[in-house]
Formats: C-alpha cells, sequence, structure tokens
C-alpha cells in the first residue's frame, strides 16, 4: 500500500469517528500539512466519498451521512475493543439492547480476521462471569444515543428529569460527557437556566429531544476530568451523618471486629464502649453492626434508631414464627 492511499484510508477512518474536525486538527492527527489535508479531501471526493466542508470559526471537514457511506474503518485495537464491548453489552445495563449486541457481535465474529480472534478468544478464556440477574437501573437505549450524539457534537437538548424524590422538572441543558459507573449513566451538563454544572442520572431522564443550537465547548471547573467531576458530585450529595452506637463490648474486642478508627471508639470500662462514626448510608451502618455477635444500643441519631427498629421487624418477618417452623 502507498504512502498516499494509506493516509486516505487513515482519514477516511477519522471522518468516520467524529460529526466533524477542523483542517488542523487532522493535519495533526495524519502529521501532515493542512494543505495537504486538503488535497486528500479532494481525491476522497473524487472517489465519491461525500465529504462536506463548512466554512466558519467552527467549520471543518464531515462525512455526509446516506447510502453510499463506505464501510467501517477499524485498526486492530478497535476491532478487539468493539467485540469485547458488544459481548459485554449482551449482559449490560441498557435496556432491551441485548439482542440487538448479538446479532452485531455474530456479523463481526465472522469477519474478524483470526490473529484479532485469538486476542478475543485469549479475554474471553481468561474472564469469569458471576451471571445472575442483571442488578441496578436499566437505561434506555434511545436516551443514551440522543445524549451521546448531542455531546459530540456540541447541541443543546431538553429533557425532563426525576430527582430522588421523583419529583419531575423540566431541564435545558448542553450536554459535556457520558460517564459509566457500574450499572449506573450519568449525564455531565451544563445546566443552562440554572447556569451552573449538573450531572443527571440517565435512567431518570425522560424525552430528551435535541434542539439543533450548537454551542462552543465549556470547561469543567478545576482541573476534573468528567470522570472526576461526577464522583466529586456523588461524594458531595452524601452528606456524612454522625452516629453514636453504645456497644457492650471491650474497645479491644470492638476494633477486631468492627471497622472503625482509634479515635471513634471510646472506651467506657472493660465491658462496655462508645462508637461515634459518620454515615454516609445509614442503613449500611446499621446492618454492618447488627451482624456483630454483641449487644449494642442506638444513641443517636433517631433516625438511625428507627432504621434499627424496621430492620429488626423486617428480619423477624423473613423468620416466620419459630414455634410453627419447630412443629413439623
Amino acid at each position: 500500500m502507498t504512502e498516499t492511499a494509506a493516509r486516505l484510508l487513515r482519514l477516511l477512518s477519522l471522518l468516520q469517528t467524529r460529526r466533524e474536525w477542523t483542517g488542523p486538527e487532522l493535519a495533526d492527527r495524519l502529521g501532515v500539512t493542512v494543505r495537504t489535508v486538503r488535497r486528500d479531501i479532494e481525491r476522497l471526493r473524487e472517489l465519491e466519498y461525500p465529504v462536506h466542508a463548512s466554512l466558519g470559526s467552527v467549520g471543518g471537514y464531515r462525512l455526509e451521512a446516506g447510502t453510499d457511506l463506505p464501510p467501517l474503518l477499524l485498526d486492530d485495537e478497535e476491532a478487539v475493543a468493539i467485540t469485547l464491548g458488544l459481548r459485554s453489552a449482551a449482559q449490560g445495563s441498557v435496556a432491551g439492547i441485548e439482542e440487538s449486541a448479538a446479532r452485531a457481535l455474530v456479523k463481526l465474529q465472522q469477519v474478524l480476521p483470526s490473529r484479532l480472534r485469538g486476542r478475543v478468544d485469549a479475554v474471553d478464556s481468561a474472564t469469569v462471569s458471576l451471571g445472575g440477574p442483571a442488578a441496578g437501573p436499566r437505561v434506555d437505549p434511545e436516551t443514551l444515543v440522543v445524549l451521546a450524539a448531542a455531546a459530540r457534537d456540541g447541541e443543546r437538548i431538553r429533557f425532563r428529569y426525576r430527582d430522588k424524590t421523583d419529583a419531575e422538572s423540566k431541564r435545558f441543558a448542553e450536554p459535556h460527557s457520558l460517564v459509566s459507573a457500574g450499572r449506573r449513566w450519568y449525564l455531565v451538563a451544563w445546566d443552562i437556566d440554572r447556569a451552573d454544572w449538573r450531572t443527571f442520572r440517565l435512567d431518570r431522564i425522560d424525552a430528551p429531544f435535541p434542539t439543533g443550537v450548537r454551542c462552543a465547548p465549556r470547561e469543567l471547573p478545576g482541573d476534573d476530568d468528567a470522570a472526576a467531576f461526577v464522583t466529586s458530585q456523588l461524594a458531595h450529595s452524601r452528606q456524612p451523618r454522625s452516629v453514636v452506637f453504645l456497644v457492650h463490648t471491650s474497645a479491644e474486642q470492638l476494633a477486631e471486629t468492627f471497622r472503625v478508627r482509634p479515635e471513634e471508639v471510646e472506651p467506657i470500662d472493660e465491658h462496655s464502649c462508645l462508637i461515634r462514626t459518620s454515615a454516609d448510608s445509614l442503613e449500611w451502618t446499621a446492618v454492618r453492626i447488627a451482624h456483630l455477635d454483641v449487644e449494642f444500643e442506638v444513641e443517636e441519631p433517631p433516625e438511625m434508631q428507627r432504621m434499627v427498629h424496621d430492620i429488626g421487624a423486617k428480619l423477624l418477618r423473613a423468620a416466620g414464627n419459630p414455634q410453627e417452623m419447630g412443629s413439623g
């Protein structure tokens, strides 16, 4: 393959990855001048590839959608990544996408070179799935696609959003990124009406509607990337609560079974101590201390007392009547 032909294939591959590229961006990726990029674009047009050029400060080149688009071009790493991604998607958190992912996987495996099939099979053979039913919220695939396209193209979008109390509001935003956190997806966006950055859970977004209005890219606050921003927002939303337990065991014995810092334990005598700690989740903290083989009492807050009472009542209902169980 000649150097020019290889560069044209690389240029075509780049044009398929984004809606629009500027001349300097393409030149930088290809390691050539902007003038060479212009000549290569003309060569692609001579080969009847529909490359559109727009003028202006945000102008550039883009490959028009249509029936005569070239076949999808993937390098080795991209082909392996897509194959593994499709296998994961067949069991993933996006609702209704499993069958589509399986069909696409079959098609891709049919054309995958043997050297790449070996790499994919190596990953599969070394990976074990726990199986079981999918846990966590499911994301509508159409919502995912619409938001991803808006973030990629810098397009403002409207949608309805339900918060954790199920209160619904209408939002007008500039999508920045999508972040996958385990089985949850988050949209990072500039909320236009509130003039501030926000994170939105995708499973709570309904009827996203692209407005067709383009917007200039915004920088996230500080030096955060999208993942770091979501992490900080989630940590901020979970305000720790102060919790105090009276535990009927010595501080030394407690330290062996309940993971707390030394400064969080206050010895009372050789048979009891206080735990003063903070909890992101009252329910999880209640379950942890209830799991210990020691007696304890909730000192504060009142919400923790109710939490322990409710968990205890639930366990009693689950256990049923011990006398009836023993009578059989």
